[in-house]
């Protein structure tokens, strides 16, 4: 199918122009491809998003065009790819994926049983597994263009199912790389915890060039009972870059999951991110950590779904604004019915750096159940006069202080993973963002 052009009738809307010419990829099987077929149409017949759609309220929607991305080609460094590819000297897997390619895998400290895969791969050799799980779940936060979008060009990701009953006590790496102006990636990472399991995955989605590209990513989580699972996105796309991530997270019963997003780039991104408990005693802990700075925009878009009674669940998210940045924030707890002694909590903290920096908080509730506990709220403020006073009082300089109280303000986030070891790392790459590292004081 070749490309076509859509003129959306609202002003504040792009004319949709897809750069992307769509043919099933043969890495996939039949099956799958016929998917992807029905994807894409309903991509192109889906309208783009009105400024004045609830679900993108306030969010820049002219950023959206589409016109000038292109499937990416091979990429030109494998080898430099490769060898930049770590956050943790010690790791359980890494894999390391190239404008949606496998470049590298390795599984030096993976128990036995627990079943990584390229998706492709396993769609064709975990057949039922990969239909039960990929994508089940309904995007209900406004991005379902852009999920269809995904489906049909889903390329660079993995399944990993961790069995019943198995730790993996060593993190689970994953890198994404784009390289090339105007490339498009569409990274998918699916994870399936088995009954009291136990595993921590890392997604890491960088920008090897800088250049401007398109990411277009989802990752699904599911949780079975007793479950514990900690997954961490860290994306460093470029400053230039469109960026779309979509995520669902289901929590069964007394399982537990802990989500971390740092968004440290991209020019456009838009984050949505849902969490069902369906179980009793089930948990989610929603986290999000974004330097925010020139005329970049994030919009966060969240639900936190109670469907079963005695579970819990705790957003928080801290950003840092400079210059003319932007960020949106609209999350939703739902309480539905039955879910009676719901314990569910959103709070959104804003640190303005600049007079021209705008943020916009819109938590809210939904309860229709009885005796929950259930509270939300945001706040904005600025570093005050007297912080300054006192880093200058101890021979700092204001410029450098204000970045060590930002610093701070992330690190109370962190203290949120309870894994020591990854919580100092994440510490030392927030600093590293915020040059503040100890090799810069």
């Amino acid at each position: 199918m070749s490309a076509t052009t859509f003129m959306n009738p609202d002003s504040d809307a792009p004319a949709i122009t897809p750069g992307l010419d769509f043919t099933p990829s043969t890495n996939w099987p039949e099956w799958f491809q016929e998917t992807q077929r029905a994807a894409w149409d309903e991509f192109l017949a889906t309208p783009a998003p009105l400024r004045k759609d609830v679900l993108w309220r306030y969010a820049n929607v002219g950023s959206l065009a589409l016109d000038d991305f292109r499937l990416a080609p091979e990429v030109q460094s494998e080898g430099r790819l490769i060898n930049q590819s770590q956050i943790f000297t010690d790791v359980a897997a890494r894999f390391v994926f190239g404008n949606n390619r496998l470049l590298h895998s390795e599984t030096p400290a993976l128990p036995a049983g627990v079943l990584v895969k390229p998706l492709a791969q396993a769609a064709t050799e975990n057949e039922a597994l990969f239909r039960d799980y990929f994508m089940s779940q309904p995007v209900e936060l406004g991005s379902h263009k852009y999920a269809a979008l995904h489906r049909a060009f889903v390329e660079g990701g993995m399944l990993i199912h961790v069995p019943a009953n198995i730790e993996v006590a060593l993190p689970i790496e994953i890198f994404h790389w784009v390289e090339g102006e105007g490339a498009s990636v569409f990274p998918h990472t699916l994870i399936l915890c088995g009954e009291n399991s136990k595993v921590t995955v890392i997604d890491a989605f960088k920008s090897a060039d800088g250049k401007r590209a398109l990411a277009c990513g989802v990752n699904d989580l599911h949780l079975a009972p007793g479950a514990k699972l900690h997954y961490i996105a860290l994306q460093d796309w470029s400053r230039e870059s469109l960026a779309f991530h979509i995520n669902s997270t289901l929590v069964d019963r007394d399982a537990s999951s802990t989500a971390l997003t740092l968004n440290f780039g991209g020019k456009f991104v838009r984050g949505e991110s849902l969490s069902r408990m369906i179980g009793r005693g089930a948990g989610s802990i929603m986290l999000s950590l974004n330097p925010v700075e020139g005329e970049r925009e994030i919009d966060q878009r969240t639900l936190q779904i109670h469907t079963s009674p005695g579970a819990t669940s705790n957003l928080l998210y801290h950003n840092a604004l400079d210059d003319k940045a932007r960020t949106i924030f609209s999350g939703l707890i739902k309480v539905e019915p039955g879910a009676h002694e719901t314990d569910a909590y959103q709070k959104v903290r804003n640190l303005l750096l600049s007079d021209d920096a705008e943020a916009d908080s819109m938590p809210g509730l939904e309860i229709l159940a009885d005796n929950v506990k259930c509270s939300h709220g945001a706040t904005s403020g600025e570093i005050s006069d007297e912080e300054l006073f006192y880093m200058q009082a101890r021979g700092i300089t204001p410029h450098f202080g204000r970045r060590l109280i930002v610093a701070g303000f992330f690190h109370a986030l962190l203290e949120h993973i309870e894994d020591k070891i990854v919580r100092a790392r994440l510490g030392e790459l927030v600093d590293e963002r915020l040059g503040v590292a100890m090799s810069e004081a």
